[in-house]
């Protein structure tokens, strides 16, 4: 189980960035994600499927995050919660980089709960718990 979560998490990275770069690759970015998902966050609980609906959104979310100045998403840590055999919340630690015209890059440290399920040895998102993005954002002047 560690090894597939950690697997998914690098490769969530490494697509992170080459999505704030403007490369993002929609088939890498189905296949981190099972065919329908839910999310908790301050705005409230959502499901959702991974349709074009999902795609069309998660680009306009990387359209958002470069225009706020976002610079590159590093993994700190990633710790597992395993459930049963073939799920387990991962705790992953994130780090967020932002340009800043006005002063030097900002760094933001934050965690968000992720669901994940494991089948033929793919593991794959199926939910997210994060907490209040916007009020961190405003809190540290980027939006």
């Amino acid at each position: 189980m560690e090894s597939a979560v950690r697997k998914l998490f690098k490769r969530y990275e490494r697509f992170f960035n080459r999505s704030l770069h403007g490369n993002m690759d929609v088939d890498e970015m189905v296949s981190l994600y099972a065919s329908d998902f839910i999310a908790a966050s301050p705005a409230g609980v959502m499901a959702g499927k991974n349709d074009d609906q999902f795609k069309q959104a998660m680009e306009q979310g990387y359209v958002r995050y470069r225009a706020i100045g976002t610079k590159e998403m590093r993994i700190l840590n990633v710790r597992l919660s395993p459930v049963d055999e073939l799920h387990c919340v991962a705790h992953v630690t994130w780090s967020a980089t932002y340009a800043r015209k006005d002063r030097a890059d900002t760094n933001i440290d934050f965690d968000v709960h992720y669901l994940v399920q494991i089948l033929g040895g793919k593991a794959r998102v199926f939910g997210w718990m994060s907490g209040d993005e916007q009020a961190l954002l405003k809190r540290h002047g980027i939006v």
